[in-house]
């Protein structure tokens, strides 16, 4: 493993039932005056919205209202949530939805500290930002882990790009399996999913020797395929809930990724191919991982083995070909799972906008395949 420095600030709340008693003890703690954001409708169609709203109320709260965050944010909703904090003179920020919501929500928490603009902070000036509004999440879609640290992705739509910027941490997470309910099972498998490509990525970045990080990851990875399996046989398995919803906590909060390099190279092709496309993160990853896996196969061949084996349990005759078939199993569960494997399933079929993906999507170094542009675009081309 590599030298690391390891320090964690997010309270995590966790348990079937728990978000109104845990609300209700965190808002002790935080101003008198709430952001209270979410996305574009599910919340309030579920009634959630109203409770929320009516704990934080008994709480002594004035509630401002920031909905509509969209599933990819873009840019212009970060700076009008920034706005809203600066005119009501907001205190607290409680985010409650899936990682969309959560990262948006990290952004606008820095950019309504800043006079200057966050996008042109990180990426023209190189500097983090550094005060914050402080903020609480409360996770009702599960899988990006993104209550879990400070980094969130962002659609700037004006410059075609989908990139990741830093914002704050939560001071806490409340994660209560029975909110997941409120989501379709399309969108809790494909949650389920990002949870488990964060894991392979992580598993996947440097050292390639395997450590204690990665004998950890290796449980988690177990434990995703076998809940969401179980899940998808029962929806109302809470059991499989809670599990999933912990893995996702797990995959993303620093702990797999403690003494390693990441790869996130699936990562960064899938959110180049969403800021032109718009498309679910989940289905994203899910369509280029089996494909990305195979032409980095020969560089990553042992790491992929040992998943062929401690995740999947498949094993053939040699090394090149127990990796060949734990590739094959992934595929195969993500087509048992009902995930796409093409971008025509998704219909994405313009070629000219993956090769635009391709041309802008960041090349990671800690992939144990440095990629060209070309290749990558032979990857998404593949893919169709």
């Amino acid at each position: 493993m590599n030298s690391f420095n390891y320090e964690y600030p997010v309270r995590q709340h966790f348990g079937k039932g728990c978000a109104e008693s845990a609300i209700k003890e965190e808002m002790k703690n935080v101003g008198q005056r709430v952001l209270l954001a979410y996305g574009s409708g599910s919340l309030k169609r579920t009634g959630l919205y109203d409770k929320i709203r009516s704990w934080l109320e008994a709480c002594g709260k004035q509630v401002t209202d920031f909905s509509g965050i969209m599933p990819n944010p873009t840019y212009a909703k970060v700076q009008e949530g920034a706005r809203l904090v600066r005119e009501n003179d907001i205190e607290f920020i409680l985010a409650v939805g899936g990682g969309s919501v959560i990262d948006c929500c990290k952004i606008v928490s820095a950019q309504a500290r800043m006079d200057e603009d966050v996008w042109d902070a990180w990426y023209v000036r190189h500097h983090l930002p550094v005060e914050f509004i402080p903020m609480g999440a409360v996770v009702t879609a599960s899988g990006t882990g993104a209550e879990q640290n400070n980094g969130a992705v962002i659609t700037h739509e004006e410059k075609k790009l989908k990139q990741p910027l830093f914002g704050a941490f939560h001071s806490f997470a409340i994660l209560d399996s029975d909110l997941t309910k409120t989501l379709p099972m399309k969108q809790v498998v494909s949650g389920a999913f990002d949870t488990l490509s964060h894991c392979m990525e992580t598993y996947m970045g440097k050292p390639q020797s395997t450590n204690l990080s990665d004998e950890i990851n290796e449980a988690i990875m177990r434990n995703v395929v076998k809940n969401l399996r179980a899940l998808i046989a029962n929806p109302d398995d809470d059991f499989a809930r809670g599990e999933l919803m912990w893995a996702s906590a797990m995959a993303e909060n620093g702990m797999l990724k403690l003494g390693k390099q990441t790869d996130f190279q699936c990562h960064m092709i899938e959110h180049a191919v969403g800021a032109y496309t718009d498309c679910n993160h989940g289905q994203g990853l899910a369509v280029i991982h089996p494909t990305l896996y195979r032409h980095l196969q020969d560089e990553g061949k042992e790491k992929l083995a040992r998943i062929a084996e401690t995740v999947w349990g498949v094993k053939g005759k040699t090394t090149e070909e127990t990796a060949t078939r734990g590739i094959d199993a992934l595929e195969s569960f993500i087509k048992e799972i009902g995930l796409p494997t093409r971008w025509s399933e998704m219909g994405i079929t313009d070629e000219s906008v993956l090769h635009s993906a391709a041309d802008t999507c960041f090349l990671t170094p800690g992939c144990c395949k440095q990629f060209s542009r070309d290749e990558v675009f032979k990857v998404l081309k593949e893919c169709m």
